[in-house]
């Protein structure tokens, strides 16, 4: 199994930041690569639309809203990996500033560690980006 993670400090409170993150649906506000986002099953599930028309679905594993955390799993998508579980997290540093961190563990198929590796690191180093771009 193979893991990355990603960080971002951004200048906003973490209460700013997960007001933004933390709707499981909300993901097509502050990533510009998605295009649609549509929930089902109660919210549980997104089933995701990229600019490209690339279809992805998601499911909500777990959430706390306290912790400001939320972790999901991939049901469909390209990625040339399975057992996918990924981890956003907002983090209060201070009164006006936070850290996110997202990051997952996954099983590559049909590629190596390293090459998975390099997909989910553009995925969060460009997702984290684009969401501080929000502040």
């Amino acid at each position: 199994m193979a893991s990355t993670q990603a960080s971002i400090d951004i200048p906003a409170s973490a209460d700013q930041v997960w007001n933004l993150v933390a709707g499981f649906n909300s993901l097509a506000q502050w990533l510009p690569m998605i295009q649609h986002s549509e929930a089902q099953e109660h919210g549980r599930l997104r089933h995701l639309t990229t600019v490209d028309g690339t279809v992805i679905v998601e499911r909500l594993e777990s959430y706390d809203n306290a912790a400001r955390t939320y972790s999901y799993s991939i049901t469909e998508g390209p990625f040339p990996v399975t057992d996918y579980l990924a981890t956003l997290k907002v983090i209060e540093v201070d009164a006006g500033n936070s850290r996110v961190e997202w990051g997952g563990q996954f099983t590559p198929a049909g590629i190596t560690d390293a090459e998975a590796v390099e997909i989910f690191d553009g995925v969060y180093q460009g997702g984290l980006q684009a969401l501080r771009d929000n502040f």
